[in-house]
């Protein structure tokens, strides 16, 4: 594939990534995941102090299943949908088979009376894998510009 074509393909699954979580078919998002993986939403603070501490971490695809599991079944928090803004992406790296890259985005959250805020602004970088028939996240990282989150981190970023 050529640099735009990566760069389509890269942003066709950001924007099915981000289709999933802001419709609510949180069991379609770990799709979007290499089998062995790494999800983190961690703080640009942390992060950029290279400290370990996120808000949220998994490393299998079958994490982010249990994870959406706890969401329907297990966790108690009030009604609510997101609604991501995401820019366009750059590639910052490729190499045979995988592809590095960085996208910023917004979300707002929308409660059930309609309540709407800005809930977290940041960045993803993304480490793609392009091996398979699809392109999948071998790693996403949602590193929030802001380290306090108003309320419960319910949803995915």
């Amino acid at each position: 594939m050529n640099e735009d074509e990566i760069r389509r393909a890269v942003e066709n699954l950001q924007a099915r990534y981000v289709a999933a979580i802001d419709d609510d078919r949180l069991e379609d998002w770990p799709a979007h995941f290499t089998e062995a993986c790494r999800y983190e939403i961690i703080s640009a603070e942390n992060y950029e102090k290279g400290l370990p501490l996120g808000l949220f971490f998994a490393d299998s695809r079958a994490m982010l299943r249990d994870r959406v599991a706890s969401l329907r079944r297990a966790n108690i928090y009030e009604a609510q949908r997101y609604r991501h803004i995401v820019s366009s992406t750059v590639i910052l790296e490729t190499t045979l088979g995988t592809v590095k890259a960085r996208s910023n985005f917004l979300v707002a959250r929308i409660m059930q009376d309609g309540d709407m805020s800005l809930f977290a602004t940041g960045r993803y970088l993304d480490r793609i894998d392009l091996t398979g028939p699809m392109p999948l996240f071998a790693e996403k990282l949602a590193i929030l510009d802001s380290r306090r989150i108003d309320t419960l981190l319910a949803l995915p970023i």
